[in-house]
């Protein structure tokens, strides 16, 4: 692999994985699920905490083995085949493929507010009532395979739009907060906002008489409710280890990747939580549902959950509809071209090592691995015309933080098994802060085991069904 990827570009690459159309909606179920400033402030900030954590260790990692693959590597490393291929096979199937899919008709959802025929209200094909084809979903096809094509050019290609699109979307969100904070925020909101502001109420919806009903938090029910509400801001932050998966084309990885993912998640952590102050600044927390005026919806019932647009109309007005679009178009669009470029690198591994399609090893004349590039676009392409990408992605979070904490537990393991190997960077804090992780992290899956056992289970299944994929693909690699 020829080195091309300095530290700016893998910053950029960590960031721009990381900012997608998550912090421009999740607040809004969040705040429904804590009701009230100071607890949805809270969750972005263990968020945050939680996401450095990891990456704080992940570089301890990186340095150790600056090879392609990352995370896949470092569980191979510390654990066995077995349980890596358990992560590739999860990653290709729903993490990356899922998030390319979601990402993609996001993209093309906000294309289809300024161009309403590409949108998801242009049907382009109805079977019956359960399954339809529409616009949005073939716009979404098209942007992964315009990035599948540009990226199997070579990394140059993928290097540019990384720098152009993660670059104008940071400074764009960075404008936002500014101009939301000190320009066109309101004390008096903002004021407003923080009365109460430990008062911790959960708002639920009764399907059947179509009324929201509120039910106080305390003690138990409010940790509980914690470890609910972190699955948006969590979900969010996801995706900063994507670096790690193209170590062998970063200049210098030992350095530039730990160094990397510092920025990286430093950046993005600090712009969420001033996001959601600038959200704060420009609309009451609490909200009337049904309210077709943004300020009386607030951020709980905010349309569709879109509170950054609701936030950039009371900057911009009316206008704030199509700028949104176009900031989120250029969000996702920039963290896609990420998860395209990176994921790629790990199938390459898993082939390497005889549990992918063979194929998937050899770089094309452009240094990079098309075959898997393709790969990887059919069944993004084929999750998009499911419809069902949302679905596994709801299911998936489980999954993404129990292999977290598996690397983490890794990184106490090789601290054993090769205590010799050289590490130029070593885990900040350790034994302390990458513990303080696992335990955090192990306590938001029990939450979640506990209160939303479907998902949970869900998650492990999706894991699991990987253990006979294993063994099958074994059996006739050997023949």
């Amino acid at each position: 692999m020829k080195k091309k990827l300095n530290l700016l570009d893998a910053t950029l690459i960590v960031a721009g994985s990381m900012i997608g159309s998550g912090i421009f909606l999740v607040s809004s179920d969040m705040s429904r699920t804590v009701g009230s400033t100071g607890w949805l402030l809270l969750l972005w900030i263990i968020s945050g905490v939680m996401t450095m954590l990891a990456a704080l260790s992940y570089g301890e990692l990186a340095g150790m083995m600056p090879d392609a693959g990352g995370q896949y590597v470092y569980l191979k490393k510390s654990f066995n085949n077995f349980i890596a291929f358990l992560y590739g096979w999860t990653l290709f199937v729903v993490i990356q493929c899922g998030s390319i899919a979601a990402v993609a008709v996001a993209f093309a959802k906000y294309a289809g507010v300024i161009w309403p025929v590409l949108g998801e209200n242009n049907i382009i094909f109805q079977l019956n009532d359960s399954f339809a084809i529409n616009a949005a979903q073939l716009t979404g096809i098209g942007s992964i395979l315009m990035l599948t094509l540009l990226n199997r050019a070579g990394m140059q290609y993928g290097k540019f739009i990384n720098l152009f699109f993660n670059s104008t979307k940071l400074i764009a969100l960075f404008g936002i907060i500014v101009l939301g904070v000190f320009v066109f925020g309101k004390s008096e909101i903002w004021n407003a906002n923080w009365q109460d502001a430990w008062h911790a109420v959960k708002l639920n919806f009764d399907v059947t008489t179509n009324t929201w009903s509120a039910t106080e938090l305390g003690g138990m029910a409010l940790l509980s409710a914690l470890g609910v509400g972190l699955v948006g801001s969590l979900f969010s932050s996801d995706a900063w280890n994507n670096v790690t998966f193209i170590a062998g084309d970063i200049e210098n990885p030992k350095r530039n990747i730990p160094l990397s993912l510092f920025f990286g998640t430093a950046i993005v952590s600090a712009l969420y939580i001033l996001a959601n102050i600038a959200y704060l600044f420009l609309l009451p927390i609490k909200g009337t549902p049904g309210a077709t005026d943004t300020v009386q919806a607030g951020i709980q019932f905010a349309a569709n959950d879109r509170v950054g647009v609701a936030a950039a109309m009371q900057i911009f007005g009316n206008p704030a509809v199509f700028i949104m679009a176009v900031l989120i178009m250029i969000s996702t669009f920039g963290c896609n071209n990420g998860i395209v470029l990176s994921s790629v690198r790990v199938y390459q591994e898993m082939a390497n090592d005889g549990l992918f399609f063979d194929k998937m090893k050899f770089n094309n004349k452009n240094g990079v691995p098309g075959f898997a590039l393709w790969v990887q676009f059919i069944w993004a392409s084929v999750l998009c015309l499911s419809g069902k990408y949302g679905d596994l992605l709801d299911y998936v979070m489980f999954a993404v933080i129990l292999f977290y904490i598996l690397t983490l537990i890794g990184l106490f393991i090789l601290r054993k098994k090769m205590p010799d190997v050289e590490r130029p960077y070593k885990a900040f804090g350790y034994p302390v802060l990458p513990a303080l992780y696992i335990v955090l992290a192990a306590a938001f899956c029990l939450n979640l085991l506990i209160v939303k056992p479907n998902f949970a289970v869900g998650s492990l299944t999706i894991v699991l069904l990987g253990a006979p994929v294993y063994y099958i693909w074994k059996h006739f690699a050997k023949k």
